[in-house]
């Protein structure tokens, strides 16, 4: 996991980069689908957010890069302000996901900082998403349930760095996949596997 002193400063950043491409796609004036909610505490209302679409029917066209997993558009940003990607193994807890995928960006190039963003996706079985889930939970993170997935969130009480509904770190678990931001937001970013 990247320390919580790296990951300040990034909310910013993926807001802004978040709001840059919603805006020009911005989603009919349909109501998002309704979430269900787990017995566990919350860090803020969930009603409004939007939902990563499940795509377990599609197959995938090649394989997963740090460059095809978010859009392009998003790529070309943060190549314009001078950041590059590093891609590692993607980790839930103790878990290693095989195939996954989790990529760094930040400006490798300049001095130390604590900017960056953190983009992950990987296949999972059933079983292992429900083992991971469980160790994240009894670890202190936050499980809720939605339409299409699950959502593990850091524990709002010591995560540093957040979205704007006060969310963290978070996986979201579909069917047969998982998706990892340093926020819930910016999960939305992650446009893996393609339609």
């Amino acid at each position: 996991m990247i320390p919580p002193r790296i990951r300040l400063g990034t909310t910013a950043l993926v807001l802004a980069v978040a709001s840059a491409l919603l805006v020009g796609c911005a989603p009919d004036a349909s109501p998002a689908p309704s979430e269900s909610v787990s017995t566990a505490p919350t860090p803020s209302a969930t009603a409004t957010e939007p939902v990563p679409e499940a795509s377990a029917s599609v197959e995938p066209v090649g394989d997963p890069t740090c460059e095809a997993i978010i859009p392009e558009d998003t790529v070309n940003e943060l190549g314009a302000i001078g950041w590059t990607v590093r891609a590692d193994s993607l980790y839930i807890g103790a878990l290693e996901v095989p195939e996954g995928l989790q990529c760094v960006w930040a400006d490798f190039a300049g001095p130390a900082g604590d900017h960056l963003l953190i983009f992950g996706w990987g296949p999972i079985e059933d079983a292992e998403a429900t083992a991971a889930q469980d160790e994240l939970v009894s670890q202190g993170w936050v499980r809720e349930e939605a339409e299409t997935g699950v959502y593990i969130t850091e524990n709002p009480e010591t995560t540093i760095a957040t979205d704007a509904d006060g969310y963290g770190m978070t996986y979201f678990f579909g069917d047969g996949w998982v998706k990892l931001a340093d926020t819930k937001q910016g999960l939305l970013l992650i446009t893996w596997p393609p339609a």
